[in-house]
């Protein structure tokens, strides 16, 4: 009986908060298998902390305590940040939202293993340790890896060039909160209730200013996507400096391959606007998917990229806007 509390401290907070933030995404960003599988990873990272920790401390050959401050952070916050990292590169991560999401997911992750590992190897804790480790330590390896997400995810989005230095913001504040976690500068307890008090009003401002700027490049995008469409299909493009530089295409590529590169441009808006549409719908609690019509543009626009080539798509660069936003929505709808 004892057990089974102990498990439902050690597992059930953490799991709980999970699932609010998922439902509070009103965009609902995330498949749910995804969310899962990121859950998964995260688990893997706390499999793989522990020879690596065991590893660093006889290696260093230091106090115990000063390695939970110092070294531990380091190491579990690292091996979290490579999901995330991971996740980023593949343009699975568009907004702040599902950043946060993803991020509280893989510490969830890390969590849950962590706390059935203790579980199985003191299984005669005292209650008290359980709501410190379910209701603090595990609340704390959450919000540690979601500002880690939150905070490269806002920094990749205004700085997209700046590449790996986008990162280190980020892990330099997941660990620093990992380390302080650790140090226990007031008791156990209180450290709980502050990770507890503090973390969803921060991740509130978080949901409400990134579905703000979500509904405003919807809004944006949507009408200038549109004009766009409604530029290449009236086929005049003498009337606008828009018009003017497709039609200046003409002079640097053969007949051909223009013709594949408008067909391409008006694809990649008309599916850009799908995918928007989609969101709209989803914000507004209809859950439509792409369809077979969608999936098939889309393998069209795959052929185009191949068959007008690298300087083609460079030609239509100013045209193609490659925000993580913007390659997300193409991702959301391959899936």
């Amino acid at each position: 009986m004892d057990l089974a509390i102990y498990a439902l401290l050690g597992l059930l907070p953490v799991s709980c908060f999970l699932a609010a933030l998922v439902y509070l995404d009103s965009y609902k960003l995330i498949p749910m298998r995804w969310t899962l599988g990121v859950i998964a990873f995260g688990c893997v990272a706390a499999i793989l902390s522990y020879p690596l920790n065991v590893a660093g401390l006889e290696l260093l050959r230091i106090d115990f305590g000063l390695f939970a401050r110092y070294v531990a952070p380091i190491t579990e916050e690292g091996l979290k940040a490579l999901i995330i990292i991971l996740l980023m590169r593949n343009n699975r991560i568009g907004f702040l939202v599902d950043a946060a999401i993803y991020g509280f997911a893989v510490g969830a992750g890390f969590a849950i293993f962590e706390n059935l590992f203790y579980l199985q190897a003191a299984p005669h804790t005292v209650v008290g340790t359980w709501i410190v480790r379910g209701f603090g330590t595990a609340m704390m390896h959450g919000a540690a890896t979601a500002i880690f997400a939150i905070v490269s995810q806002a920094l990749v989005g205004q700085y997209p060039n700046r590449g790996l230095f986008n990162l280190v913001p980020g892990f330099i504040v997941a660990i620093t909160i990992h380390s302080v976690f650790n140090h226990f500068f007031v008791a156990p307890i209180i450290n709980t209730l502050i990770v507890l008090v503090s973390l969803p009003p921060l991740l509130a401002i978080v949901f409400q200013q990134s579905e703000k700027s979500i509904t405003e490049w919807l809004g944006m995008s949507f009408d200038a996507d549109a004009e766009l469409i409604e530029l290449i299909n009236s086929g005049d493009f003498t009337t606008s400096k828009i018009g003017m530089y497709l039609q200046s295409l003409t002079e640097k590529f053969e007949g051909p391959v223009v013709v594949d590169m408008l067909c391409y441009l008006r694809l990649h808006k008309e599916l850009a606007m799908r995918a928007k549409g989609l969101l709209m719908l989803r914000e507004q609690g209809f859950m439509d998917k792409p369809g077979e019509e969608t999936k098939a543009k889309l393998e069209e626009l795959k052929y185009l990229v191949s068959s007008i080539g690298p300087t083609g798509l460079l030609a239509l660069k100013p045209f193609l806007r490659m925000s993580r936003k913007d390659l997300w929505q193409f991702y959301m709808l391959s899936n």
